[in-house]
């Protein structure tokens, strides 16, 4: 293992070099961690995109687009009650792609498309290895979840949404891998 000093040495020409270092030093903090080091190793990890959310108001001219324009593989309709959406999942090489519209009145699908009115995008979906672990290590963080806890979302797995404001203007929807 390389020395502390070796490695506070390399820290420190990576933090002159502006973003692409400080991406590099981040990464390199975790992974260079020292053995003797109390901080325990990350109890959760960060895992791929899972999907794209697209809001629309035309659930089935948004799909034909994809399907019959763009040539996609796209799935039946979904009803998803309890989150007040109706959803299709556009199939991609390395993603996907889910079409959100509204099912009933308290939708915050509606809410969006009450603001933009074509729809557009309204979040994104990064998978995670341990959701407890992560709501209650971003709450440390004072990111704030859009829940208490994990609800059931559209692939059966456990999900979580992450207030806008505290990630970068973007609404994240975290899912348990």
């Amino acid at each position: 293992m390389r020395s502390m000093r070796h490695l506070t040495q390399i820290a420190s020409r990576l933090s002159g070099m502006g973003g692409v270092g400080s991406r590099l030093l981040s990464h390199s903090a975790v992974t260079f961690q020292s053995p003797k080091s109390k901080v325990p190793a990350a109890l959760w990890k960060l895992g791929s995109l899972n999907h794209v959310a697209i809001a629309t108001p035309d659930l089935e001219k948004s799909t034909a687009l994809y399907r019959d324009v763009l040539g996609a593989e796209v799935s039946e309709v979904e009803a998803l009650p309890e989150h007040g959406v109706y959803t299709v999942f556009v199939k991609l090489d390395n993603t996907k792609l889910e079409l959100l519209h509204p099912l009933g009145e308290n939708s915050p699908i509606q809410n969006f498309l009450d603001k933009n009115k074509n729809g557009g995008m309204h979040h994104i979906c990064i998978e995670v290895n341990d959701i407890k672990s992560a709501m209650a290590d971003l709450q440390a963080q004072k990111i704030r979840c859009l829940s208490k806890e994990p609800k059931i979302g559209a692939h059966g797995k456990p999900v979580v949404f992450l207030h806008p404001k505290d990630c970068a203007g973007v609404l994240v929807e975290l899912e348990e891998a």
